[in-house]
């Protein structure tokens, strides 16, 4: 078994668990169920969190190169200890963002805009689902699931009007994780425009290059033919001034004799 077909085997159950957590999460925080459904909710949870246990140890067991796929791939590392944390519970969020991360690797530019759209609108989405949970049991002013998408866009667009606060450990943790998102998601918006502003000079250019080499190419195909023309013409032209008779001296009195 090899690590890249052990990717391609667990990349459909890793997003069925991811899609499990966020059905779940949902449910838990914004309907706020009762004790017996919360606990089946609970156990959904760790479920899906178990998923990405399996995929990380199996993952780490069959990579070639252990300790470098272990420093390389601390994201995953987090996915797996934090939710077991009960204090760091909020951080489960982390767990969504796995597969996500995993197919960023794979993005070309075409599709990076595709990309940061999603992934900016999931992790406002789960964050809002996570300072909601945070606030609500600390009694923060964040109190409805409306007030956490707003006070969401605002975060991660880093405007922050002030209006919402998150007062509690676990919802600044939340906050400045967004503010670091939204950073990172300008950076990435500039590098492809710039990106995209490139490739097209950069076509257009080669478009010119390519017009110029024809026209050069076309230049030296006419010189070869007048070349051969020229060659062809050559001994013809001599032949016809070899066969060519001489020509006749002019009538008239030789002017020294008209002198003397």
């Amino acid at each position: 078994m090899t690590l890249e077909r052990w990717r391609r085997i667990t990349e459909w159950p890793l997003i069925v668990a991811s899609v499990l957590f966020l059905v779940t999460y949902s449910i838990q925080v914004i309907v706020d169920p009762k004790e017996s459904v919360g606990a089946l909710l609970e156990d959904l949870l760790w479920v899906s969190w178990g998923t990405f246990l399996i995929d990380y140890i199996v993952s780490l067991v069959i990579a070639p190169r252990r300790w470098h796929w272990f420093f390389t791939h601390l994201f995953n590392l987090a996915t797996v200890v934090l939710p077991m944390l009960r204090p760091l519970r909020v951080l489960r969020v982390v767990t969504l963002l796995a597969v996500l991360q995993r197919t960023a690797g794979r993005a070309v530019r075409g599709q990076i805009v595709i990309y940061v759209t999603g992934a900016s609108l999931l992790v406002v989405y789960v964050a809002s689902l996570a300072v909601l949970d945070a606030e609500r049991a600390g009694g923060g002013s964040i109190a409805t699931f409306p007030d956490a998408i707003w006070w969401a866009f605002t975060t991660i667009t880093t405007v922050g009007y002030g209006d919402l606060v998150p007062v509690t450990l676990e919802g600044r943790v939340i906050a400045v994780g967004l503010m670091l998102s939204g950073i990172a998601l300008l950076g990435v918006v500039s590098a492809t425009f710039a990106s995209w502003i490139v490739e097209q000079v950069s076509a257009e250019n080669t478009s010119r290059q390519a017009a110029t080499v024809a026209h050069v190419d076309a230049l030296r195909a006419e010189i070869a033919e007048l070349r051969t023309v020229l060659a062809r013409m050559d001994p013809a032209l001599r032949a016809t001034d070899a066969k060519a008779p001489p020509v006749a001296e002019p009538d008239g009195p030789d002017p020294s004799a008209a002198k003397s």
